[in-house]
């Protein structure tokens, strides 16, 4: 098959690989439609020392597997694969399951190939009446409800999110969804003006903000998202930091001491919301699509998906 391939020398390229064969209860899937992210950006420059064949969002077919019902059908899928076994998959918190893999980021190829293999549990149904290129947004708006796990927010609750990008999008939505009293702080107009034709507050960095808010999400993809955060956030408030670089973070932990911030990590997120969400147009993705890849550009994919004016760049395979 063929695949991008992150090589031994930190290179991308296209190139044949052979067509995965899935272990007892996985499925072998058919990817028709994969988005780069900035976690893939990230993998490029040595962030987790990935080898091999990235990419975590997707949608397709299922090929090959067990499961009758899956057979055939268009499908998502959960990132992280687990043991089941250890202690912290018996403490029912199996996305941080010691032995796990994670699709294209640690121990498992992903998708930016013809064929990528998953556990069948990990498999959700996509509904017939939603389109690939809402589909593949499946797993980030999932890590955006995953905020909503960990943090409770309630309309009189006063938010941030620190981002314009493709997450900062996703969260922006979906917490808009619980309050009103949100702002999302960007750099770029052209993205923030996505979020303000669906009535969502947003400004530029540039621009003065209010401090001392309930709840501020750092989606900014920067090692000093943080440190924004840390002055705009009440004391005894909350900081959501859902950044990944390479490169480290950097900010002054003082002040979380001196406030008695509350900082709370968040990764990977509930399908089935998400799947909702994207169907009943609660979260409106398509305007975030910048710009339509084959597979055999995808080295020229990943350079466009670097432009800071590009949103969501979807490779099809």
């Amino acid at each position: 098959m063929r695949a991008l391939i992150l090589d031994d020398q930190g290179r991308l390229r296209l190139d044949d690989a052979p067509v995965p064969k899935p272990e007892p209860g996985e499925a072998l899937i058919r990817v028709f439609t994969a988005g780069i992210c900035n976690t893939d950006l990230e993998l490029v420059k040595g962030y987790m020392g990935f080898r091999g064949i990235p990419g975590h969002e997707f949608v397709g077919v299922v090929e090959q597997c067990g499961n009758e019902h899956l057979r055939g059908k268009r499908v998502v899928g959960e990132i992280n694969c687990v043991c089941h076994q250890c202690h912290y998959c018996e403490l029912e918190i199996p996305h941080h399951c010691t032995r796990r893999s994670v699709l294209g980021i640690l121990k498992r190829n992903g998708a930016f190939a013809e064929y990528v293999t998953l556990p069948e549990e990990n498999l959700h149904l996509v509904p017939n009446s939603m389109r690939d290129d809402v589909a593949v947004f499946t797993e980030p708006t999932a890590a955006a409800f995953r905020i909503l796990e960990q943090v409770s927010v309630d309309q009189e609750d006063r938010v941030i999110v620190l981002g314009d990008g493709k997450l900062g999008q996703l969260i922006a939505q979906v917490l808009w969804l619980h309050t009103k009293r949100l702002v999302c702080i960007g750099r770029h107009r052209s993205k923030l003006a996505l979020l303000e034709k669906l009535k969502i507050a947003a400004v530029l960095d540039t621009e003065p903000v209010e401090p001392g808010a309930d709840l501020v999400v750092d989606a900014t993809g920067s090692s000093h998202g943080l440190g924004r955060a840390l002055e705009l956030v009440r004391p005894e408030g909350t900081i959501v930091l859902k950044t990944t670089v390479a490169q480290g973070m950097t900010a002054d932990m003082s002040l979380s001491v001196i406030n008695e911030v509350h900082i709370v990590g968040s990764r990977c997120g509930p399908f089935r919301p998400a799947l909702e969400a994207l169907t009943l147009g609660n979260v409106e993705v398509r305007p975030m699509v910048s710009e339509h890849f084959k597979l055999e550009d995808g080295v020229e994919a990943f350079d466009r998906a670097r432009d800071p004016e590009v949103l969501k760049v979807l490779i099809h395979v």
